[in-house]
């Protein structure tokens, strides 16, 4: 057993030790395998790669190699915004040339300002990072109402035909910058009417565009971008879900499906329902720029309910904010790390080391191993692929706990302090 890592609220990152005694609680891992899990990542966004620009050379390379680097959180996965997020500095989309539906005037020239710097640097620490991205809106004059907040796409052919290539044009045009996406999903929040860009899909829509539109369009171009069923934060299986999922000819052009925020409500039935659709947690929820250690611990209960359902991989939202965390549209979020101002520095938040006790130690390829016992509902195990048993766990009491945690013929009786999130790890 490697010593255990531990945070508190007044300390962290902190080595433990085993401890004798009997335990009040237990962990009986299993060697019964679950999900593969792909991978720990962030988000990109404008505010964070403009806050960015504003370090010296060497410490924006710290910050980043906390989030990408192996001896930081090591993310291999990145979220993209197509056109504006509710993080950008402005809205805007790729084209707002009224009408044109050729898209002869599509240009991607605002994201090298801040965007594609931010994720190139990103890119030099972890070269095989895999990117999926999203819309937050189409152009404003695909829509019912010419805004990038509020209103639904225009449900006309020529419409729906336009902006499946506008996905195609946006992918080639990264492919030029060097940069690969992975995987599309078709709208961030789709039930999200929101003051912030957001469009609003009906799921019969939703289903209709995937198998009409967007799958055949991308068959055309010789496109192996894989298509997701994305972002939803729809948290009824029956009134969402499973009207899209249901029809045959929808999901087998879908690779898989990506929750965020309510979707999480949906995570299980999708999973029991269709286990062979690849799952995936595709925002983190991202509190009130207060970046308390209370919020951090719900953050660790939101980690261990989408690994325990399926999800393969698990993307915080804002890796890097200014000071309050503030967006263009006036809401303060949390933010793993915080670049202060006019000081050429930075601070660590609580979601930064929670984040770090999941992506340090689960590793891209890992399996969910299955466990039982007091302590697993507040924990998630995973074997990796070179063999070590890694488990995180949270003490959720005002009380410190003596866990037991058996692997095999492994044991350990760890002490869990109160609300403190705990990683170990079993040799191989």
């Amino acid at each position: 057993m490697i010593k255990p890592i531990i945070t508190t609220k007044d300390a962290f990152w902190q080595e433990g030790s085993p401890v004798e005694g009997p335990a009040d609680t237990q962990l009986l891992i299993s060697d019964e395998t679950q999900q593969s899990f792909r991978g720990f990542g962030g988000c990109f966004n404008e505010i964070g790669g403009a806050v960015l620009q504003k370090l010296s050379t060497e410490k924006k390379q710290e910050v980043l190699s906390l989030l990408f680097g192996e001896e930081g959180c090591g993310f291999t996965m990145g979220r993209l915004p197509i056109g504006a997020s509710d993080y950008a500095l402005s809205w805007y989309s790729y084209d707002e040339t009224d009408g044109d539906y050729e898209l002869k005037d599509f240009s991607i020239a605002r994201d090298r300002m801040y965007l594609l710097p931010y994720l190139k640097d990103a890119l030099a620490l972890c070269p095989d990072m895999h990117l999926f991205a999203s819309p937050w809106s189409p152009p404003t004059w695909m829509k019912t109402k010419k805004a990038c907040n509020f209103g639904r796409l225009c449900d006309d052919e020529k419409t729906r035909k336009a902006y499946a290539q506008y996905f195609l044009k946006y992918l080639a045009a990264y492919r030029k910058e060097g940069v690969r996406i992975e995987q599309i999903h078709v709208q961030n929040e789709p039930v999200a009417d929101q003051k912030f860009p957001s469009c609003v899909w009906e799921p019969s829509l939703m289903r209709d565009f995937i198998k009409e539109d967007l799958a055949p369009a991308f068959r055309a171009a010789g496109d192996d971008t894989e298509l997701w069923f994305g972002t939803i934060n729809e948290g009824s299986f029956d009134r969402y879900v499973n009207i899209v999922l249901a029809d045959n000819q929808t999901r087998a052009c879908l690779k898989g499906a990506g929750f965020q925020w309510a979707g999480k409500y949906a995570i299980a039935r999708t999973h029991q329902a269709y286990p062979e659709l690849r799952l995936m947690q595709t925002e983190n929820e991202c509190g009130d720029g207060e970046n308390t250690f209370e919020y951090a611990e719900y953050v660790a209960s939101l980690l261990f309910h989408y690994l325990k359902n399926g999800a393969e991989a698990y993307v915080y939202w804002n890796m890097v904010l200014p000071e309050g965390g503030e967006s263009t549209w006036g809401w303060k979020q949390n933010a793993m790390i915080t670049i202060l101002p006019d000081s050429d520095t930075y601070r660590l938040n609580p979601e930064f080391y929670i984040m770090r006790h999941f992506s340090a130690f689960i590793k891209p390829g890992a399996v969910i191993l299955k466990a039982e016992g007091g302590l697993s509902p507040n924990s998630i195990c995973a074997k990796n692929p070179d063999g070590t048993v890694v488990v995180v766990a949270a003490n959720t009491l005002d009380v410190v706990r003596k866990a037991d945690i058996a692997y095999g013929e492994k044991h350990v009786t760890l002490e869990m302090p109160p609300h403190s999130v705990l990683t170990a790890q079993f040799e191989a």
